[in-house]
C-alpha cells in the first residue's frame, strides 16, 4: 500500500495558507494551480512541457475519459498517470460540472444522472457508485465526490434540492469508495463537495454534514456558475471559513488570476481553470503586467519584448512578441503551445510567487499590488 493522504500548514497571512499534502506520486506544496487535463492532456503541451512550468498536479475530467477512451481501458495501461506519462499528482473531478453545463442532453433523478454523449448521442448513467467505480479505474491522487452542480442564480428551491441531493451522493460515494478495491496499490484521497450557491445557510448546512462524513478534503463548487464577482468572492471567503482547518480547501473552476489571488486571501488553497490554455488558443495572454492580445497589429515589429519581461518560461527567453504574433497570424501550431506554455507558466508562478509571500507574512500588501497589475491591461 502507498502512502497515507496527508496535509500540514507552513504558515499563514491572515486568512491565506501555506501548506503542502502528501500523495504516493509526491508532495504538492499549496497554493497551488492544477493545469486543466481534461481528456488525459494539458491541450497542446506535453506532460514534459508541464513539468517544466513547475506544476506539480494536473486535472483530468472524469466524464469526458469516460466516453474517451473509457475508464477500462485507462486501467489496463496502469492507470492515469502511466496512460499519459505523467509523474506527478493528478486530481480527477467526478462529472458534476457537466450535470450543470450539459443540462439540455441530461436527466437527473434520485439514482443517479443520464446522459447523451456529446461525441456520438449514446446514452451514459452516472451515479455516486459508478462514479467512483470509475474514478478508482482512472488511478487519480484526489478523486471527487459526484455532486449536483446547479446555477448560482437558479433559485432557493432548486438550490436546495440540490444540496440535498448532493449529501445524498457524498454519502453514497463514501461508501462505495470504501467497498471499492485499489486497483494501483496506493490511496485515492476521496473530496467532498460543498454546494448551496449564494445563500448563506445553504453554504453552512451542506458543510456542516460534509464534515461531519470526515472527508479527507473539501471542494466549494457551485461557483463561477452566473455569480457576480463580489458575491464568488463573499461566498468563497464565508465557505472556506466553515470548512476544518487541517484539510485541503479546493475550489473549483475560479478563474481569473486576480480571482484566485483574492480566494488565496479567503483561505483557499487549490484552484483549477481551464483559463490559461483556453486563452491561449485564442490569443490572449496573462502577464505579471496585465492582459495583452498577440493579434495586436502593435506587436508586429517588436523585435525585443517577450510576452513577460518578468517570466522566465521557455516562451519569453526564447521569443520576440514579433515572432509570436507571425506565429498565431500564420495559423501555426507552435502559437497555440508556446502561449499555453506561458500561460500555465504564469498562473503556477503567481500561486507559488504567492505560498512565498504567505510564508514570509508579506503576502497581504503584495496582493494588493498584484491583483491590480495583472487585471489591467499590458
Amino acid at each position: 500500500m502507498g502512502n497515507t493522504f496527508s496535509f500540514e500548514l507552513h504558515g499563514r497571512s491572515g486568512d491565506a495558507r501555506a501548506g503542502v499534502f502528501y500523495t504516493d506520486h509526491g508532495p504538492v506544496e499549496t497554493p497551488v494551480f492544477m493545469p486543466v487535463g481534461t481528456q488525459g492532456c494539458v491541450k497542446t503541451l506535453s506532460p514534459h512541457d508541464v513539468s517544466q512550468t513547475g506544476a506539480s498536479i494536473i486535472l483530468g475530467n472524469t466524464y469526458h475519459l469516460h466516453l474517451r477512451p473509457g475508464s477500462e481501458v485507462i486501467r489496463s495501461a496502469g492507470g492515469l498517470h502511466r496512460f499519459e506519462n505523467w509523474g506527478g499528482a493528478l486530481l480527477t473531478d467526478s462529472g458534476g460540472f457537466q450535470v450543470f453545463s450539459l443540462k439540455d442532453i441530461s436527466r437527473i433523478t434520485e439514482e443517479g444522472v443520464e446522459f447523451s454523449s456529446h461525441l456520438d448521442g449514446s446514452r451514459h448513467f452516472f451515479s455516486p457508485e459508478k462514479v467512483m467505480e470509475i474514478e478508482h479505474n482512472i488511478g487519480a491522487d484526489i478523486i471527487m465526490a459526484f455532486d449536483e452542480c446547479p446555477s448560482s442564480t437558479a433559485s432557493r428551491e432548486v438550490i436546495y434540492a440540490a444540496v440535498e441531493r448532493t449529501l445524498r451522493w457524498a454519502e453514497r460515494s463514501l461508501e462505495a469508495h470504501h467497498r471499492l478495491p485499489l486497483h494501483f496499490g496506493y490511496e485515492q484521497a476521496l473530496f467532498g463537495i460543498v454546494q448551496g450557491g449564494i445563500h448563506r445557510d445553504y453554504r453552512a448546512y451542506c458543510a456542516e454534514k460534509l464534515v461531519a462524513m470526515d472527508f479527507p478534503g473539501y471542494a466549494i463548487g457551485g461557483l463561477a456558475v452566473g455569480e457576480s464577482t463580489q458575491q464568488l468572492y463573499d461566498i468563497s471567503r464565508y465557505t472556506a471559513s466553515l470548512l476544518p482547518v487541517d484539510k485541503p480547501r479546493y475550489l473549483m473552476g475560479v478563474g481569473k488570476p486576480e480571482n484566485i489571488l483574492e480566494a488565496i486571501g479567503a483561505g483557499i488553497d487549490m484552484f483549477d481553470c481551464v483559463m490559461p490554455t483556453r486563452n491561449a488558443r485564442n490569443s490572449s495572454v496573462f502577464t505579471s503586467q496585465g492582459r495583452l492580445n498577440i493579434k495586436n497589429s502593435a506587436h508586429r515589429l517588436d523585435f525585443s519584448t517577450p510576452l513577460d519581461p518578468a517570466c522566465t518560461c521557455y516562451t519569453c527567453t526564447h521569443f520576440s512578441r514579433a515572432y509570436l504574433r507571425h506565429l498565431y497570424k500564420a495559423g501555426e501550431i507552435l502559437a497555440l503551445r508556446l502561449l499555453s506554455l506561458h500561460n500555465i507558466h504564469f498562473y503556477v508562478n503567481l500561486v507559488a510567487e504567492a505560498r512565498r509571500r504567505i510564508v514570509d507574512n508579506s503576502f497581504l500588501e503584495w496582493k494588493e499590488e498584484t491583483v491590480h497589475a495583472v487585471a489591467g491591461k499590458a
